[in-house]
């Protein structure tokens, strides 16, 4: 990018079934816009909604790309319908639906990126609705990570390093694994080397194993605590829990499958096998027994 031109950014938002949350986010991310140089584009990709979502898009917000699918292409084809068609952008961003940019954000994550030019991949500082801090970066997860969430290890060490966590910077960025990917933003060199998201994934695990792709090729990934973005979290997938708890789970074992060892990914396999397997048997209803019985499907090929 030449220091005399203004960079690049296209933001993707895939979208399902939140219209009141899309219209907070589009609302906030119109007002960061004008705070900044960039030469914004935003594309919206709604999942075939019901709740009238393109529709509102249309009357409220016609500055807005609009792509209405007749199908719920999940989040990865969705941002991938964008992602395969760009053309030497400066900067992607991946916003969701259920989020709203506080002031000043998108001018600091931009800022970051000029001031290192190794960043491939960065994330804002999540915060829950009530303004209190959302975990929002991560290590690569190992053969601890899901043993806390299945229960088997103490919970008091949840939200340790032990499970992945990073200790508090008072506010510093700081080198990451990943963020989570509820607002990550990449650099368009990063992803013109090492590709796409991975289609693979229908949702869940994919900034994850982005930024392991990237991190492969060299790229760092940080976390920029003086950005800040609310992340309602959940809204469009809690609608469906068991399919979207088939999932996350379907989802790691791709992911463990792809960049962890054999030894790894043997203990982990049985752990989760075992877990499920009794899910099953107690399950309440017939959803939730088909959700665990595919996890256990998953996971005998890792």
């Amino acid at each position: 990018m030449s220091p005399n031109t203004s960079p690049t950014l296209t933001v993707i938002i895939v979208s399902w079934n939140v219209k009141n949350l899309l219209d907070d986010c589009v609302l906030s991310l119109r007002e960061e816009i004008k705070r900044t140089v960039a030469r914004t584009t935003v594309e919206v990709v709604d999942n075939a909604s019901t709740d009238g979502s393109a529709e509102m898009l249309r009357e409220r917000h016609p500055w807005v790309h609009l792509h209405a699918s007749t199908e719920n292409l999940g989040f990865v084809r969705g941002n991938n319908l964008i992602l395969e068609r760009l053309q030497q952008q400066d900067y992607v961003w991946l916003l969701n639906p259920d989020t709203t940019i506080r002031p000043g954000a998108l001018s600091i994550l931009l800022r970051f990126f000029e001031d290192h030019p190794r960043a491939g991949l960065i994330g804002p500082q999540l915060l829950n609705p009530d303004g209190s801090a959302q975990t929002s970066a991560f290590r690569f997860p190992d053969l601890l990570q899901p043993l806390f969430d299945l229960g088997w290890l103490p919970q008091r060490f949840y939200y340790t390093r032990f499970n992945g966590r990073y200790p508090d910077t008072n506010g510093q960025p700081y080198r990451i694994d990943h963020p989570l990917g509820a607002a990550m933003m990449a650099r368009g060199a990063a992803i013109q080397q090492v590709g796409v998201l991975d289609p693979q994934f229908f949702m869940y695990c994919e900034e994850i194993d982005w930024a392991w792709r990237m991190q492969k090729a060299g790229w760092e990934t940080w976390l920029v605590p003086e950005a800040k973005v609310t992340h309602y979290g959940g809204a469009s997938t809690n609608q469906a829990r068991p399919a979207t708890t088939a999932y996350l789970w379907e989802s790691r074992a791709k992911l463990y499958r792809k960049h962890r060892d054999p030894l790894t990914r043997a203990l982990v396999s049985a752990v989760v096998r075992r877990t499920f397997s009794r899910k099953a048997v107690d399950a309440p209803n017939v959803e939730w027994r088909d959700a665990y019985t595919k996890i256990v499907a998953a996971w005998q090929t890792v």
